[in-house]
């Protein structure tokens, strides 16, 4: 067969042809094979290769079903086992004090009241005054206690004189007695007389005191230092000071260089009161001033109406700090035990075998009985059956159960973190 026509050059060649360039040769067994196509080892090495091929997509096809399966499973287990949130125990008490409303007091608080009957004359105090022990605060007109001291004077000289006549009597009668002169029955009589006498001048002696006792009540003084906090009567007022009518309250007289502050300790924190200890007081009309206190003692008792212990702080006020009647606060400082820490109120479990504790051990729940001590609002301290290592699960839902299986959540550093 000859080539097929083509451009030549100028030698007569096909362009893609040198002279350096050999031309190509096919023996005739190849060119046999290229007519009958593909040998049989062929199509079998091929029939193998996509074989292997499906059996490979088969297989891996197969593992990725049963691995998302296992996932699945795995999945839906770990969907069963309830998510906790855990915290651990804060070491010792949170909160070392317990603020308590308290009420000031005068540390002495009194109502002067008139001894006597009669008026006002004059009063020299009002609201406000500081006034001493002694000082004079007022005169009151009584005429009628001025004419009886006058009498009881008068019933006094007579008595008096009556004595000092029985007394001559009585020497001249023993005289005549020791000489026989007259009888001895006489001379008791005389005896007897004087001694009556006696007895009369004594009574008018102390009704004189009573009577001068009672004008001296005409001039109100002060019993102590303290100041006026009421003044009810006004010149020219009637003052009555019998049992008949109720008595009429001239002044009202505090001592407030010293206050007592009485607190109202609930019950749960009774046992940790004690004498002599020292407190701070604020007030919310100065919240950042602190003044020290002491208590000075307590009721020994709880009030069962209320259920708290009294309490009274001593609060020196020389400064004047603090005013009489003053709604304070009482920064009462509370001891923790040497074993006791502090977890969110949210984590208790109140059960019938008493309050309890949820704690996550390996993976599981263990129901622990606690003891309380101290209760904060939002943190409790617990004084026994927890330690600071221990994860104490927060809300915990009221099907928990002592063993099951839980995971966690999340763990904050101490019982203060949620």
């Amino acid at each position: 067969m000859e080539p097929p026509a083509t451009d030549k050059t100028a030698t007569g060649r096909p362009p893609q042809w040198t002279e350096a360039t050999p031309q190509p040769h096919h023996s005739a067994e190849e060119e046999r094979l290229e007519r009958q196509g593909p040998s049989r080892g062929t199509i079998v090495t091929g029939a193998v290769v996509l074989a292997i091929a499906l059996g490979a997509a088969v297989f891996f096809g197969i593992r990725s079903r049963s691995d998302a399966q296992r996932d699945l499973k795995l999945a839906t287990l770990q969907a069963a086992i309830p998510t906790v949130t855990v915290v651990h125990p804060l070491s010792g008490s949170k909160a070392e004090a317990v603020v308590l409303p308290g009420n000031t007091m005068p540390f002495i608080d009194t109502s002067i009241y008139a001894r006597t009957n009669g008026y006002i004359r004059q009063w020299f105090v009002d609201i406000g005054a500081h006034v001493h022990a002694g000082e004079l605060l007022a005169i009151i007109d009584a005429p009628e206690v001025d004419q009886q001291l006058q009498q009881g004077e008068a019933d006094l000289k007579s008595a008096q004189a009556n004595q000092q006549l029985a007394e001559t009597t009585n020497v001249r009668w023993q005289a005549l007695v020791a000489k026989h002169a007259v009888s001895v029955q006489e001379a008791d009589q005389v005896a007897s007389d004087l001694a009556a006498k006696q007895a009369a001048t004594a009574a008018s002696e102390a009704n004189v005191r009573r009577l001068r006792q009672l004008q001296s009540y005409e001039r109100v003084t002060a019993p102590f230092d303290g100041v006026i906090t009421a003044r009810s009567t006004d010149v020219g007022a009637l003052i009555n000071a019998g049992s008949a009518a109720e008595p009429r309250e001239l002044f009202h007289l505090a001592q407030i260089g010293k206050l007592r502050v009485f607190v109202a300790v609930p019950e749960v924190f009774a046992e940790s009161v004690r004498d002599g200890e020292q407190v701070d007081i604020t007030s919310d009309a100065d919240p950042g001033h602190i003044i020290p206190g002491t208590v000075t003692r307590n009721s020994s008792a709880i009030s069962q109406t209320s259920r708290t212990l009294n309490v009274e702080v001593d609060v020196d006020n020389s400064a004047g700090e603090l005013l009489p009647g003053a709604y304070v606060f009482v920064h009462m400082k509370l001891p923790s035990g040497a074993n006791s820490v502090t977890i969110p109120s949210n984590a208790l479990l109140f059960r019938a075998q008493g309050l309890q504790a949820g704690v996550v051990r390996d993976g599981h729940v263990q129901l622990i009985n606690i003891a309380v001590g101290h209760d904060f609002g939002s943190t409790v301290e617990v004084t026994s059956g927890l330690s600071t290592k221990d994860k104490v699960i927060l809300d915990p839902a009221d099907s928990l159960a002592d063993g099951a299986t839980v995971q966690v959540a999340s763990l904050p550093e101490h019982a203060g973190s949620k």
